[in-house]
Parts: C-alpha cells; structure tokens; sequence
C-alpha cells in the first residue's frame, strides 16, 4: 500500500520551484513540490523474514497499514518521527536502509502495549519494535543500549543463582555504563533506608550483598537455560546471516 504522508517524505527529498509555469498555469511555491526519484542501491528481500525470526516480529505480516498503532502510540502523541506504522511498511518492503535512518528512534518504545491492544490484526507492534531494537543491534546499525545492558545484568544473575539481588544488579549495571556508584539519588536512597528501616533488616541487605543467595539445586536448572539461551543466539545469529562474530556471513 502506498505510502502518502508528506511528513514521511525525507525533506531532502522534497524539492520547490519557486517560479514555475506548467501549460500557461503558475503552479509556483508549494503546488510545484515534487517527490526526487531515486533508486534503491541496499534492497533487503529477506528483511521481513529476519524480524520475523527474532521473538515479537513472528506476526508482522498481517499488518494491512490501518495505522491504529501510530494512533494509539504513548511515544507518537510526544514524537511525531516515532512511527510504528511506517516502520513495519519499511520492513516489509525491504528497505532497509531508511529503516536505520530511524535507529536512535525506534528504541524509545516504552512497552505500555497501546499499540497491540489497538491492532485489528494481532500483529502485536510492541513486539514488532523490540524485534526490530534487536535487529538493529545484532546487525551492528546501533551500539548496545542502557536498557539492554541493565537486562544484561538482571538476567546473568537470575541465570546464575536463581535469585536476584538487587543491590548486585545495580552495581553491574553502573559499572558495565561507566557511571560511578555515588549516584545523588542512591546516597538519599541509603539514607532513607538508614532512617526508617529496622537494624536487622539492614543488616539482611547487607549480607545479601556480601555472600549472593542462590536457589538450591539450581545446577540443572542453570545448565538448561545456558543451553536454551546459547540455542536462541545462534538461530538468531542463522536467520540474519551473521556469523559467530556478528559479521554478515
């Protein structure tokens, strides 16, 4: 379906005459605007089927454009430039290059699933821009992000012990960003907790940071997830052509 926003035309794309004259008729200003062809030099054929392979993008080709998605996006309603809608186009049509034109964009989904209780279609956009932040990384177009690197560290330690302890979780985050750990709002966090928590409950913290509680007999449960994980990377690394490296095989 054809795409005829004038606000989705690239405006480098977009070209004025400010004096033109067409059959005896002054179509000067912004009656003479015109599209600039171009040609496509990076078409993508197997782009749809690289999203659908990666979790969330499995329904993308049930999109039929109605735009319900870019109508119901929290994101949308502040930044317009964040089109759900225009994106999901692009990925079935294989133009890859515009798509990472967007790629500073498309992270800024919030997850609040607006856009997939609003879809006719069950093509759960949400989903659809998880898998394309994903794409985005595993094909190197974007450097990993904070939110993925706090994931990062969340899931290494549920993985490894089969708890979670959330002092450790943000100590590996910070460390991994390069943020120092005296941040101002964990120097008031700690002094709340000094002022208002019982002794002994402080002191539990304090140990949980110190020696990590573990899940018992996590062994098996732990060998089985690094398998299933270790699995998803390499289909992942197989449906986008990529070797263990990440480069293009």
């Amino acid at each position: 379906m054809p795409i005829h926003e004038k606000s989705l035309i690239r405006p480098e794309n977009l070209i004025e005459h400010e004096k033109l004259v067409i059959d005896g008729i002054d179509v000067s200003g912004h009656w003479s605007t015109f599209i600039e062809s171009r040609a496509l030099t990076d078409y993508n054929e197997n782009l749809q089927d690289e999203i659908e392979a990666l979790g969330g993008g499995e329904n993308i080709s049930r999109c039929w454009q109605c735009g319900s998605c870019t109508n119901a996006c929290t994101v949308n309603a502040i930044n317009p430039d964040f089109n759900p809608r225009y994106w999901i186009y692009l990925i079935r049509l294989g133009m890859e290059s515009e798509l990472v034109r967007d790629k500073d964009i498309i992270w800024q989904c919030v997850s609040c699933n607006k856009c997939t209780y609003a879809c006719p279609r069950d093509v759960n956009p949400e989903g659809v821009m998880k898998a394309t932040a994903h794409w985005l990384e595993l094909k190197g177009h974007t450097e990993k992000k904070p939110s993925m690197v706090f994931d990062e560290a969340f899931s290494h330690q549920v993985f490894e012990t089969g708890k979670i302890e959330e002092g450790l979780v943000l100590r590996q985050f910070l460390a991994r960003t390069g943020q120092p750990l005296a941040q101002p709002w964990i120097v008031a966090l700690i002094a709340g907790l000094l002022r208002r928590f019982p002794v002994f409950y402080l002191i539990r913290l304090g140990l949980a940071a110190i020696f990590r509680p573990r899940t018992r007999s996590w062994g098996k449960a732990r060998t089985a997830i690094n398998e299933y994980v270790a699995e998803r990377e390499a289909a992942n690394r197989r449906a986008l052509r990529l070797d263990a490296r990440g480069a293009d095989r």
